[in-house]
């Protein structure tokens, strides 16, 4: 099956896979919802990031939809190589697939319980997260060491690039669509005694045209408060990350049916409420890791 392409691009975990019955999509949390989350992010971290990196915050803000702009039919060979870093479908995942080294094992682990097109039944959202995340951990720490003041500028423009590409994997794990074979309405075939919609134009109403409509900066900011999180094992809180944004799938589906995602319709707390406190969840841990990776550059 073909994926549609978008602007945008838990723990319920099956010990043998069922292959989704519909093929998972990135699709846009909208650009604006990206680069709210990356306003909040940079603008809550510490007085101790270098300021080379805060004064960069419009380009770091402008780079989190950047993956997105890659998604186009014309280039295909660019457009799949990325596809599938968007999202994780944590019901076809076993365990033990999650717990591998690097994405190729992760693969592996996957064609051994059986699932047919692990890339796209799956997904590599954890694993894009971490290698990007190392990306900035090799930038950051080159930076420190380099004493040319030519050679500094450009691993600064390395790194503010690398920071601004996690930004948009990081706020797409904030959104549960991004986790679950239920990505764009409730899976044909899957059990569904909840009444869920099935509307695949689901996940485009609610991240770009219901965030549009009712979604503030403001709103995300106000749920961004104190320090980032003290982070030791990164891949240990990527996918804690993600498996919480997962927990958050029946909810995100019962609003829509009880209340409703209606970017045309009157401002509900329960909705406006709910799509804040994703994209607030996107721009913290989105500042956490900017923040390890600065921190874990001084080991």
């Amino acid at each position: 099956m073909t994926l549609p392409t978008g602007l945008f691009a838990l723990l319920l975990v099956v010990p043998a896979p069922a292959a989704a019955t519909v093929a998972p999509s990135p699709l846009p949390w909208g650009f604006r919802g990206h680069q709210m989350a990356a306003r909040v992010a940079v603008d809550a971290l510490p007085l101790g990031m270098p300021g080379f990196f805060t004064a960069a915050a419009d380009q770091l803000v402008y780079l989190d939809p950047e993956p997105d702009r890659w998604r186009s039919r014309t280039y295909r060979e660019m457009d799949r190589a990325f596809s599938y870093d968007h999202y994780i479908d944590l019901e076809n995942v076993p365990a033990d697939a999650l717990a591998a080294p690097d994405r190729f094992a992760y693969l592996r682990a996957l064609y051994r319980a059986g699932v047919e097109r692990p890339e796209r039944d799956a997904g590599f959202l954890p694993f894009r997260i971490v290698e990007v995340y190392q990306r900035l951990v090799s930038g950051w720490s080159r930076w420190r060491r380099a004493t040319d003041p030519s050679e500094r500028k450009w691993i600064e423009a390395r790194i503010v690039n690398d920071a601004g590409i996690l930004g948009h994997y990081v706020t797409d794990a904030a959104n549960p669509h991004h986790t679950t074979i239920h990505f764009n309405g409730w899976a044909a075939g899957a059990p569904n005694p909840e009444g869920y919609t099935t509307d695949r134009k689901f996940h485009g109403r609610f991240e770009r045209d219901f965030v549009e409509a009712h979604v503030t900066e403001a709103d995300v900011r106000a749920r961004v408060t104190g320090r980032p999180a003290a982070v030791t094992d990164v891949r240990a809180a990527v996918l804690a990350y993600i498996r919480a944004s997962h927990d958050q799938v029946d909810t995100l589906y019962r609003l829509e049916r009880d209340v409703g995602f209606d970017p045309a319709g009157p401002t509900h707390s329960e909705t406006r409420d709910f799509a804040a406190a994703r994209l607030a969840a996107g721009a913290d841990m989105l500042r956490t890791l900017w923040w390890a990776a600065w921190r874990q550059s001084a080991g």
